[in-house]
């Protein structure tokens, strides 16, 4: 009877063996009717527990449509989601009311096909979605228009979107800028990194933020071909007073002593909002280390994390980032230096402020990353 068939459910559940389990249509009805009644409320779905070899990805959210339409935050990372599953949650996401707020889709292999299904539940007024995680998913500019158009029609609600790794180049990236435009778009953390973006596409981007500029919190370009001229126009977006930016991620971007010289003069703009900036492996050199430490030490600057590993950082640019750390010595927790041929005595310049009575510096939740560091 119906206890029997709630019991067999419970123990798939209770055991974790449901995800070998083939489950018959009552079967999944039972299971769909556990989740909705149990007293732990699906706040989370995770689509890790229901997915093997008996069930894909895809078959899983159609059969379990209810429940994802009730859950919060839906987590489908690496699990083989194809378009009938983009289908099932665009349905989802077109719900009233609709309570998905996060949507973790990294590492599948949706393309474009799936993201146009997606974006006809993106552009549904009553879609409220927050939280979009798109990393390596195989979306070209194709898929990026279809994204950028459908998050124009309904843009308030979005604050968060990963698009790491994915082939969207230059003309994606001026469809997101049209996007960012919007006044009524609120995005605060935009990922765009190794998407084959060159100054091009970043000029439109900084031009973008320039017009709307008072919500975008955090902005990774890593991975890119920016180059200096890339930098300078995104240090000019940083002078803004409208611009609250505070982490920018420029890792492998090919910036040189010229781009630093840009990122000082941001620095020491007033009010300059940046709290963290990575740099790693970027071929910045000592005089690079040198013009970025004129900034450290403005006192407008409030940097609390720099990233400069794998810089190419020598003995030069540690008497610098010393000498601008005693002149400023408030704002900085963390300072990365991994990975740079630093000799002892270059090491202990900087390690020394720590202990040093004459300076009121740096608490004691300071860092100094040379070797592995968290």
């Amino acid at each position: 009877g119906d206890d029997s068939l709630m019991q067999e459910i419970q123990h798939y559940l209770r055991s974790g063996k449901i995800r070998d389990a083939k489950l018959s249509s009552s079967q999944w009805s039972a299971l769909v009717y556990v989740l909705l009644t149990s007293e732990q409320k699906m706040d989370v779905f995770d689509l890790k527990w229901f997915i093997g070899a008996q069930n894909t990805a895809d078959e899983v959210l159609q059969k379990l449509l209810p429940v994802v339409k009730v859950s919060r935050s839906v987590q489908l990372s690496k699990c083989g989601v194809t378009d009938e599953g983009c289908a099932a949650l665009a349905s989802a996401l077109r719900s009233n009311p609709s309570h998905m707020r996060e949507l973790h889709l990294s590492l599948n292999e949706l393309g474009d096909s799936g993201v146009n299904l997606l974006s006809d539940g993106l552009k549904d007024p009553h879609c409220k979605l927050e939280t979009l995680w798109f990393n390596h998913c195989g979306i070209t500019d194709e898929g990026c228009a279809a994204l950028a158009s459908a998050l124009r029609s309904n843009p308030s609600h979005l604050r968060d979107l990963d698009l790491t790794g994915n082939k969207l180049g230059d003309s994606g990236v001026k469809l997101l800028s049209d996007l960012l435009k919007d006044p009524h778009c609120n995005l605060e953390t935009l990922w765009l990194s190794n998407c084959g973006v060159t100054d091009e596409g970043c000029a439109a981007l900084a031009s973008a933020l320039r017009s709307n500029p008072s919500h975008m919190r955090e902005l990774n370009m890593s991975w890119n071909k920016l180059g200096d001229t890339a930098v300078n126009l995104l240090s000019d977006l940083l002078k803004d007073p409208h611009c609250k930016l505070e982490t920018l991620c420029l890792s492998y971007c090919g910036v040189t002593d010229e781009g630093c010289a840009a990122l000082a003069s941001a620095l020491r703009s007033n009010p300059s909002h940046l709290r963290k900036l990575d740099l790693t492996g970027n071929k910045l050199g000592a005089s690079g280390v040198t013009l970025l430490s004129d900034g450290l030490k403005d006192p407008h600057c409030k940097l609390e994390k720099l990233w400069v590993s794998y810089c190419g950082v020598t003995d030069e640019g540690c008497a610098a980032l010393a000498s601008a750390l005693r002149s400023n010595p408030s704002h900085l927790r963390k300072l990365d230096l991994t990975g740079n041929e630093l000799r002892d005595s270059d090491v202990n310049l900087l390690s020394d402020l720590k202990d040093d009575p004459h300076y009121n510096l740096l608490d004691s939740s300071f860092v100094l990353c040379i070797g592995v560091c968290e």
